[in-house]
């Protein structure tokens, strides 16, 4: 079996599945919606270090991450990021699993804002 078959590997599998914005988009749409959702996925030192106005804090490592994402209202718009982007696509795909349709990925994450 040759294992190198699968050019794409899983991750990007994963990403190619959602909204993903650049800086300039992500922006762009939080002008837009004003009322959109801004979910900060990092850790809380993360957070409390930098985050981006109105941001709310969800800790992907948290126990309680689940709980946290089913209390979300589903009818809403989520503008989701972390560092790097890795973390925000594991939570858009999980959001998005569990019936959410408005989910938006900060591409790259905060690495990429300048």
């Amino acid at each position: 079996m040759n294992l190198d078959a699968c050019e794409i590997n899983r991750w990007e599998l994963l990403r190619r599945q959602l909204n993903n914005l650049d800086q300039q988009h992500f922006q762009k749409l939080q002008h837009e919606l004003p009322d959109a959702v801004v979910l900060d996925v990092r850790t809380l030192a993360e957070f409390e270090a930098e985050h981006l106005p109105a941001a709310i804090h969800m800790d992907y490592f948290g126990a309680d991450l689940i709980e946290k994402m089913d209390a979300l209202d589903k009818s809403k718009t989520y503008l989701v990021y972390c560092r790097s982007g890795r973390r925000s696509v594991r939570v858009c795909v999980l959001m998005r699993n569990s019936g959410f349709e408005k989910i938006y990925n900060l591409d790259g994450g905060m690495k990429m804002w300048v």
